[in-house]
């Protein structure tokens, strides 16, 4: 009731001055304390009762517009603690008109000709692990396919009904086309509308690309034509064959049968995948601003330590060992000294072993790996790689154990500690490296960038964020030529900006520039910010955004895709390919009258 009586005595004494103005002005008074009350009541409700909650069911779902997945950004400073594990789904919780969420591939746009796969994504809160997803085209009487199960996907295992490679749209026009999605036996029901394009507007460099392969010393090497790859084959393969050697000698390995590697012309996750085979990514555009020649060894590593086995290797160990042995993550780094700036008297993000060991992929990335890593180092330092290796390879998990048990029985037996001591020994030894304090401000901005890169991905390009991404068997991608699934990904004008600021982000941060890159960081988030809370224009949040997306539209419009930008005063320099080939083509700009233009 304060503030109400604040806000009438300031409009009683404004209506007063104009009362004694004249009376013209007395009219004006009457209707507005007339219309006070009501005005009161309309922003300032005072102890209004709260609506009674009913369960509703939804035996139908009208037409649904795809929404960007949930996601938290970070602030210009995060606190990448480990993330708390999702609640129980409430067995009362019902879908709601537009929780459904359906993701198309191939990305960004379909063509006729296209194998067109769904990701019917559950909503969130509610299990559907029993039921089964059925979907028509064009009913009543178009196409009906099998109904699949709702299950997880990805690592994050996200629970949805995939239908992969499911509609062959070779012979259908070339229209927006109505899709019936039903679930049963819950009885949810929505139609959605999608666009078929011509296959005579497909771009040449798709429409003519291809799968192909190369042999070298290590490695059978997989590609597709017309991309990034294939122009830079020779160096690829150069240095696939370099990390190749190096990691089987540190790992004292051999082969009898060649690794196969596919090169991914699209960034999914950081970049890097190993399971039977090796995916990494290669493309002119990358996001991710890490070492290729780094990615591939870590991979390398992955893959020769699978061929070594062992009963149980722990997520902890796996990637640590990766890290450790490729000499730092996305870029050469000192372990123990950028892990000792994690601790409680620097950054306070250390994230106690226990947490990684069982959960690992769950807590902040980077901080994960980097503690993953600096553990195997000091391991390694304090008994020897033959000692390390002896252990690595003898933990087993036996029934009703968890990870951290396995862990500290194998610790017991080949180190005579257990594991909370080995986790007492490593931060004392973190607590005497005496350049923490020099790396604080590379880490913190580290976490930062790849935080903000995956709230990117999650938002904007959904298909690469590392945990649900739509990595797909190769091997029958190659036997069925299907390339479409990893040539294409959103390029829009805002797409092209955002991902060319990452990658000025990534040079600034290769070259200490620590301030700059923090500033573009939060200018980035102020984006990414304003397009989650669906602000019309997202890209007035920032100035320096504006004149990236400024930039990326004017190319566009001129047939030029973006891959990177240098932005200096009133000019600017572009790097840039056309839809004849993957060729870069290098622009200059001048921005004559507030507009960017070509300059001849």
């Amino acid at each position: 009731m304060f503030v109400r009586s604040i806000i009438e005595f300031v409009l009683f004494y404004h209506l007063w001055v104009f009362y004694n103005k004249g009376m013209r002005r007395f009219w004006v008074m009457i209707f507005v304390l007339f219309l006070l009350p009501i005005c009161c009541c309309v922003i300032l409700p005072f102890n209004q009762p709260n609506p009674t909650s009913t369960q509703t069911t939804f035996p139908t779902v009208t037409a649904i517009t795809p929404e960007p997945t949930e996601t938290e950004f970070p602030t210009q400073t995060p606190s990448p603690r480990p993330t708390e594990p999702p609640p129980p789904a409430s067995p009362t919780s019902v879908p709601t008109q537009q929780s459904f969420r359906v993701l198309y591939h191939p990305d960004d746009v379909l063509y006729v000709g296209d194998l067109v796969s769904f990701e019917v994504i559950s909503p969130p809160g509610v299990s559907l692990k029993d039921s089964k997803l059925q979907l028509q085209v064009d009913p009543p009487d178009g196409p009906t396919f099998d109904q699949v199960n709702f299950g997880a996907w990805g690592i994050q295992g996200r629970e949805e009904a995939t239908l992969l490679w499911t509609w062959d749209s070779s012979n259908f026009e070339p229209i927006t086309h109505t899709l019936d999605f039903s679930v049963q036996p819950e009885g949810y029901n929505w139609t959605e509308q999608v666009r078929l394009l011509p296959s005579s507007e497909m771009p040449p460099d798709q429409a003519r690309a291809a799968w192909a392969s190369t042999n070298t010393q290590c490695c059978t090497v997989f590609y597709i034509t017309n991309t990034a790859s294939e122009r830079d084959l020779n160096t690829l393969i150069r240095v696939i064959d370099e990390q190749a050697q190096d990691a089987i000698q540190e790992m004292s390995a051999s082969f009898t049968q060649p690794i196969t590697i596919t090169i991914l012309p699209r960034l999914l996750g950081h970049g890097g995948f190993t399971s039977d085979e090796i995916s990494v990514s290669y493309l002119d555009r990358n996001y991710a601003s890490n070492s290729w020649e780094l990615v591939v060894h870590h991979e390398m590593i992955h893959a020769i330590d699978g061929h070594l086995g062992g009963d149980f290797r722990p997520s902890i160990f796996v990637e640590g060992l990766a890290v450790y042995m490729t000499g730092g993550h996305y870029k050469p780094e000192p372990l123990m000294p950028r892990a000792a700036a994690l601790l409680p008297e620097y950054l306070d993000w250390y994230i106690p072993l226990k947490n990684l060991v069982d959960d690992f992929y769950s807590p902040q990335h980077e901080i994960g790996y980097l503690e993953g890593a600096a553990l195997i180092e000091y391991l390694v330092n304090t008994y020897g790689w033959e000692a390390f290796s002896s252990f690595y390879r003898d933990i087993h998990l036996q029934k009703d154990q968890t990870q951290f048990d396995a862990i500290d029985a194998a610790m017991k037996a080949h180190f005579s500690i257990d594991f909370d001591q080995l986790e007492k020994d490593f931060i004392a030894a973190l607590e005497s490296e005496t350049q923490a304090a020099v790396w604080m401000e590379d880490v913190r901005l580290t976490v930062t960038y790849y935080d903000t890169m995956r709230s990117y991905q999650q938002l904007l390009d959904p298909s690469a964020y590392f945990r649900t991404a739509w990595l797909l068997d190769n091997k029958t991608m190659r036997e069925r030529r299907i390339v479409a699934d990893y040539l294409r990904h959103p390029h829009t004008a805002e797409n092209l900006a955002l991902e060319t600021l990452f990658i000025a982000t990534g040079q600034e941060l290769a070259e200490k520039q620590y301030s700059t890159a923090a500033q573009t960081l939060i200018e980035i988030n102020a984006v990414l910010a304003a397009t989650e809370q669906g602000t019309s224009d997202p890209f007035s949040a920032s100035s320096l955004a504006a004149e990236y997306l400024s930039i990326a539209t004017t190319l566009k419009q001129q047939g030029y895709e973006t891959q990177s930008i240098q932005v200096a005063g009133d000019t600017a320099t572009v790097n840039a390919t056309t839809s004849a080939g993957p060729d870069l083509i290098v622009l200059h700009l001048q921005r004559r009258g507030g507009e960017w233009q070509l300059s001849p």
